[in-house]
């Protein structure tokens, strides 16, 4: 499964880079943003706060994604759940998996030869310095509330590194790989489409994936971090 992975080691790890690891067997992936030696923040489902109905039914199949037990050095870092967004060791991060790179600024030829979303972006990175300091303000002040199709892990993510946001006609959202509701519906449908064996189906999910990219529509723009 190398084709689905940007695998990383943990000693070229910088900060304000994009990280994620895969869970359940290449299923879904987890992102955070690494900010320092060791450290990463994220957005996780609180295990507290109101889901909709299709939030409990496609994420009761998986383990949540913060009930592990900190440990000390995430006690040291005073991890909070209150809001969502947590500062981790990169251990109780990866959960036993390996790290993975975001990639962003990478060509629509590359985007379109990945086989699942959720590894890369048209869209440019920010410098260093304003991702983290994204992240770090976040975590005092939160990303809103966690929703698995439209404000998820990987939508925080992606707006750390490029301040970019979707806006719809009543709200402001995510743009991420994970949050193209036609593609998270129902796991079911969407390993109809990773699986298909026809051409026809896989270019349809590229193209699905590529026009919901936050680097390829034209529906979001700039918000500072302090308007979140």
């Amino acid at each position: 499964m190398e084709v689905l992975s940007n695998k990383i080691d943990r000693k070229q790890l910088k900060p304000g880079d994009h990280i994620y690891v895969w869970r359940q067997s290449y299923l879904y992936a987890h992102h955070g943003i690494y900010v320092r030696e060791g450290m990463v923040i994220h957005f996780t489902r609180e295990t507290s706060g109101t889901q909709t109905l299709f939030d409990r039914l496609f994420t009761s199949s998986f383990p949540a994604l913060d009930t592990h037990i900190p440990c000390q050095k995430c006690v040291d870092a005073k991890q909070t759940r209150s809001n969502g967004v947590i500062l981790s060791c990169l251990d109780c991060f990866l959960s036993g998996g390996e790290p993975c790179l975001f990639l962003y600024g990478v060509n629509k030829l590359h985007f379109l030869n990945q086989a699942r979303g959720g590894t890369c972006t048209l869209a440019s990175s920010d410098p260093a310095d304003e991702v983290i300091h994204r992240a770090n303000y976040l975590v005092e002040n939160g990303f809103g509330g966690y929703h698995v199709s439209e404000n998820n892990c990987e939508d925080f993510a992606i707006y750390c590194k490029t301040g970019l946001r979707v806006i719809t006609n009543d709200s402001v959202g995510g743009g991420s790989g994970q949050a193209i509701r036609s593609a998270v519906k129902s796991v079911v449908r969407l390993a109809v489409r990773y699986y298909s064996p026809t051409f026809f189906g896989r270019v349809s999910y590229s193209g699905k994936r590529l026009v919901s990219d936050i680097g390829y529509r034209e529906d979001v723009t700039k918000v500072p971090v302090e308007k979140i």
